[in-house]
């Protein structure tokens, strides 16, 4: 029995046959996951309204070394002839662009969508920096090739609203938006309560993450994360006692906190004590709560 256990053990790291499709599909979403959380961490300094130009710091700083240390001669032009004159609303659509991508791929939401927006932001990425002192440029064709696997496999199976878009009978699709809502639930609400504790044993707002790591799930005053709390239970709900309402009720409030702080943000005083990355969290609880809301809705009860 033993001898048997240590032989399929030896065949899975050390053979070609293919592993378990189950894990296959588990791993492929954690690095779907993976990238979302990489999108999520950097669009925390990405602030207008002038995203770093008058201190020459943030995206400013980033995207000026393109001309610094130049990867690709043309590319460089282009950011000094085009880039850098109208940089303002390169600068939103640089954010736009990057919390879309977390918010897609953290969701699991048009996943192979966000796979193209991210092999084209990495690559910009790339010719901006890669070459400057200080950075690595393996580092910019890993994000690159993590993208190209997301853009060919199936890594949106498992904790993905996709998934739930695919289902193809009604009590596949109540299941798979319910546990969605209920996963997403418990991941808010552990986020709030850690603001909370970190905020009321220290100081506001409170981060939620590992600053040395550069991991972050936000940043919340009291405010923020009573919100944050107020959202998990109503998306908890939804998914325990099938109401639509409720999840419709988490979507509206999140996306009101959400709008709340891309209004502020950048400003002293935040009423939610939030970043990008506390928006874009917020953002995703809306398209998870309404995605998953609507497909409740739509199940035929008996």
């Amino acid at each position: 029995m033993k001898t048997a256990g240590v032989r399929r053990a030896t065949d899975l790291l050390f053979s070609p046959a293919a592993p378990p499709a189950t894990g296959s599909l588990i791993a492929l979403a954690g690095l779907r996951l993976l990238a979302g959380l990489i999108w999520l961490y950097n669009v925390v300094w990405k602030l207008p309204p002038d995203f770093g130009q008058r201190s020459n710091s943030g995206l400013y700083h980033f995207t000026h070394l393109a001309i610094e240390h130049p990867v690709f001669p043309p590319f460089s032009w282009a950011v000094e002839h085009l880039v850098l004159p109208n940089f303002t609303a390169f600068g939103w659509a640089v954010l736009f662009a990057e919390s879309a991508l977390a918010v897609l791929l953290l969701t699991g939401t048009a996943v192979r969508l966000a796979a193209l927006i991210g092999i084209g932001q990495s690559v910009a990425i790339g010719l901006s920096v890669a070459e400057s002192p200080g950075e690595w440029p393996w580092a910019y064709a890993m994000l690159l090739g993590i993208h190209v696997v997301l853009l060919f496999v199936a890594s949106n199976q498992y904790a993905a609203i996709d998934a739930v878009r695919a289902a193809t009978t009604a009590s596949a699709l109540r299941s798979k938006a319910q546990r969605l809502l209920a996963g997403w639930a418990t991941v808010l609400l552990l986020i709030g309560l850690i603001a909370g504790w970190r905020g009321l044993a220290g100081s506001w707002p409170a981060y939620v993450g590992i600053r040395p790591l550069e991991f972050s799930l936000g940043e919340y005053n009291l405010r923020g994360a009573l919100v944050l709390v107020a959202i998990a239970l109503a998306m908890l709900a939804a998914a325990k006692l099938d109401q639509r309402i409720a999840a419709f009720a988490a979507a509206a409030l999140a996306a009101l906190a959400a709008v709340s702080i891309y209004v502020q943000v950048g400003e002293p005083s935040v009423w939610l004590g939030g970043t990008n990355t506390t928006a874009v969290i917020f953002v995703c609880a809306a398209v998870v709560s309404l995605a998953a809301g609507v497909k409740i809705g739509r199940v035929e009860r008996a």
